[in-house]
């Protein structure tokens, strides 16, 4: 299946209550094919095409309000419409997931894949202090997988999760294995599990004495500043406990590159290349952008040569490379733009290039 297909099959499977989404290529088959499988029908979920980017977040905020598994899904300029609703679903501690299968920008820019996003994404990606949890799949199956990842960690630490793809895993088509089917939740248990949701009940199924508010807004400065203390708690807890990698031929390595989705598969081969001409060459694949797996390549840079940040951008996560390097080791970045794609060899030469040399 493709990936974004099974981006749907995972919401229906994984118990989500609502997708609200807009169309826009290179992911338009994800409500498509819920569109096609009507979930309505069998789980009661409901599929709502609004009529534009901003209502579609808004709608996600309303059904988040409600302690509801909702979602949304769209492409780099679509999610530059959300972002406002994103800042305002993460001030207001609501859970839900955001898929972006990025495009090539800025602008309009192309439909191709690309992964300018990261700054977006790993950044804020709105106004605010805030930090949204970012898992980036490099595969059909692990499309599939990261919804319902993605929907644990939301719920688990009430905040927006999004699931940063691109174009070339979103239009690729794998084989995928499916879990089981979850049930959506009752009113009654979504009543135990998220007290602060506004259902209008409490946990014996009745009315609240006093009834749930939910808002990013505070005018007492006082009071946001001990909001906003309590955020940040909350994602120095992520960084602690939900960092997510991949550590491919790692253990023996004179150099490392540091690779994400479709660019990780891409380096893959490129470490079989440079292996079988001699060189130690290693792939570190983060899989949770935020939190970042810093700690990870701090450890790397104490015993090898230097890093190589391989991405479909100008050079964005390269910077957390360096962060986490700390200017221990050289670190270098090689990218591509604008829709197009490197091949092992380009980034095996590069790596020679830039650091070996």
């Amino acid at each position: 299946m493709k990936g974004n297909e099974v981006i749907a099959h995972a919401a229906i499977h994984c118990g989500c209550d609502g997708y609200f989404g807009y169309p826009i290529t290179p992911q338009s088959e994800v409500m498509e094919t819920l569109m096609e499988e009507k979930p309505w029908e069998t789980t009661g979920m409901v599929v709502l095409q609004a009529e534009s980017e901003t209502a579609s977040i808004n709608m996600v905020y309303g059904g988040a309000c409600t302690g509801k598994r909702v979602m949304t899904s769209s492409s780099s300029p679509g999610v530059s419409l959300m972002s406002e609703g994103m800042s305002y679903l993460a001030g207001a501690e609501l859970p839900c997931v955001i898929v972006n299968c990025q495009r090539g920008g800025p602008g309009l820019g192309t439909i191709q894949p690309s992964q300018g996003d990261y700054f977006q994404a790993c950044k804020g990606g709105a106004h605010g202090d805030f930090h949204l949890i970012v898992l980036a799949p490099n595969s059909v199956q692990e499309m599939y997988d990261h919804v319902g990842m993605a929907f644990d960690l939301a719920f688990k630490y009430r905040n927006p999760a999004m699931i940063l793809a691109d174009g070339a895993i979103g239009q690729m088509m794998e084989k995928v294995v499916f879990g089981p089917q979850k049930p959506r939740r009752t009113d009654e248990q979504l009543a135990k599990e998220e007290p602060w949701a506004a259902t209008g009940k409490g946990a014996d199924g009745k009315g609240r004495k006093k009834g749930n508010i939910i808002t990013s807004l505070e005018l007492k400065s006082e009071v946001m500043e001990v909001i906003n203390q309590r955020l940040q708690a909350k994602y120095r807890a992520m960084e602690e406990n939900e960092v997510l990698y991949e550590a491919i031929e790692c253990d023996d390595a004179d150099y490392v590159i540091v690779a994400f989705g479709s660019s990780a598969r891409i380096c893959s081969a490129t470490v079989e290349m440079a292996r079988a001409e001699g060189i130690k060459l290693g792939l570190l694949r983060p899989i949770t952008l935020y939190p970042f797996p810093t700690k990870v390549i701090a450890d790397l840079a104490k015993r090898v040569k230097g890093f190589l940040s391989v991405e479909l951008n100008a050079g964005q996560m390269v910077e957390d490379v360096r962060l986490a390097v700390n200017g221990a080791v050289p670190v270098e970045h090689y990218g591509r733009q604008g829709g197009m794609i490197f091949g092992p060899e380009e980034i095996l030469e590069a790596l020679k290039k830039k650091l070996i040399k």
